[in-house]
């Protein structure tokens, strides 16, 4: 596995690094009982400290994308899958929100609305 940095330059390198292992996830590249590298490997190949990626790695246990297993290693979660599809669909809830505020000043009813959105839907 490479390790990737995502995220602008001028954010923290654990941010980056959480940033990236996120999208690795999303992509797929990574998926549920992956195994990351140890805490010292990734360090060595980015050239940040190991309390960086120490950081990263904790965050990511607590945000439930990742579970550490004593002895073992750090490995991508089930729950991972889950926090992230929970979190996608509360941001598609809030552009939706977004929308029929606009709708509402346009007035356009619900059914106008949904009938929109099903044919934008099929043209894929």
């Amino acid at each position: 596995m490479k390790i990737i940095l995502s995220g602008p330059a001028d954010r923290p390198i654990y941010e980056r690094l959480k940033n990236g292992i996120k999208a690795q996830i999303v992509s797929g590249e990574l998926s549920a009982g992956s195994m990351l590298p140890s805490i010292r490997v990734a360090a060595k190949e980015l050239g940040v400290g190991i309390i960086t990626v120490k950081r990263a790695y904790d965050d990511l246990c607590g945000e439930g994308y990742l579970y550490a297993e004593q002895g073992r290693g750090v490995f991508v979660s089930n729950a991972g899958s889950a926090a992230l599809a929970q979190k996608n669909l509360q941001e598609f809830a809030d552009k939706m929100l977004a929308l029929k505020q606009v709708a509402t000043a346009l007035n356009i009813t619900p059914e106008q609305a949904e009938k929109i959105f099903r044919e934008i839907w099929r043209k894929d």
